[in-house]
């Protein structure tokens, strides 16, 4: 949960344009920061800053290959939490790196801000932040005005204040891990990866929603591809192991691996597989994958629909199961030579 009480907390604000070089748009770059005197308008920037992030759950953290030092966006706002006083002119070096990596034809121009608030307030805890924010969709308004005692239209172009095309929010919270940073990018296609990967260059923080996140993905993939190949295992016994393991994740605040692997798996060879699985998962995708973590709950509400109770019947059928799976059986008919599922039921609705 992301908010900012006051619009005195937004405390600078500075705006740059920058376009798209190899389109020959150019850099134009502010001198000092804007003096916000009307509170009206100050109050719509801050609602077309902060709603995109109020109800964030996933953050990340700047990251270099060498040396977090070597994180350009990462420096200048750890020169600006330093001290305040180098605000605009490291507001101009990151619009001069975001200038450097709009290269891509299909990057839209667009106006950057850059904000200083100090006070933030993210998942419950009031911090400095410092906000990246990109504009680059226009939209048409409609004008109504008096004219000669009768109404006339007009049209003007404008930006969209409930929609904000790309952001970044860098909260002042473990720099030597590289911050707690929140991202919105509302454009999901390839040429928009620049924003994350090639100008803020971020990761997933090892926190609780990204811990989540991943053992959700490891269980899913070993009940639906690991077991199968190792035990003798049904759609109907996969999607019963689905259900439990949902479960777990639903009711338990936290995850603990042999906690879990004996409640949900059971069978002593399972759970022996289950562990070599989590190692094996761990080191191919380099992940941090702890024995015990906090469960984010909106990180299990993201994966929970990867753990289906739907048994697919080539194009015929499709059985949702909800419920007790004894009231459920599978067989194979001879003189047919196919597979069947027997339904046991009271009521029909």
């Amino acid at each position: 949960m992301i908010h900012v009480s006051d619009i005195k907390d937004l405390e600078l604000l500075t705006i740059h344009k920058v376009g798209n070089g190899n389109n020959d748009e150019p850099l134009v770059l502010s001198q000092q920061p804007l003096e916000l005197q009307d509170e009206t308008i100050g109050t719509l920037l801050l609602s077309y800053f902060i709603q995109p992030f109020a109800n964030m759950a996933e953050y990340f953290r700047f990251t270099h290959e060498a040396d977090i030092q070597l994180n350009e966006v990462y420096k200048y706002c750890s020169l600006i939490f330093e001290n305040k006083d180098n605000f605009q002119e490291q507001s101009v070096n990151i619009a001069k790196h975001l200038y450097k990596h709009s290269t891509h034809p299909k990057i839209k121009g667009g106006e950057l801000y850059i904000t200083h608030f100090s006070k933030c307030q993210v998942d419950g805890e009031e911090v400095e932040a410092i906000g990246i924010f990109k504009s680059e969709t226009r939209d048409t308004y409609l004008k109504v005005f008096l004219n000669d005692e009768n109404y006339q239209l007009n049209y003007d172009d404008g930006i969209n204040i409930n929609k904000l095309d790309k952001g970044c929010l860098v909260f002042n919270i473990g720099p030597e891990e590289g911050f707690k940073v929140g991202i919105v990018d509302s454009n999901s296609k390839q040429e928009a990866v620049y924003w994350k990967d090639a100008f803020l260059q971020v990761e997933r923080r090892a926190d609780s929603y990204h811990q989540t996140e991943t053992m959700v993905d490891l269980c899913q993939q070993f009940i639906q591809k690991k077991l199968p190949e190792e035990f003798e295992m049904n759609r109907i016994d996969q999607i019963e192991l689905l259900k439990k393991s949902a479960t777990y994740f639903k009711e338990k605040e936290e995850f603990k691996m042999e906690e879990f692997a004996e409640e949900v798996l059971g069978h002593p060879d399972a759970v022996d597989a289950f562990r070599e699985y989590r190692d094996h998962y761990r080191d191919e995708y380099k992940l941090d994958v702890p024995d015990e973590f906090e469960i984010s709950n909106p990180a299990f509400k993201k994966g929970q629909k990867f753990f289906k109770s739907i048994l697919k019947l080539d194009r015929n059928f499709h059985v949702y199961v909800h419920g007790n799976r004894e009231m459920i059986e599978r067989g194979y008919d001879e003189e047919r030579s196919m597979n069947y599922y027997k339904l046991y039921f009271e009521e029909e609705k």
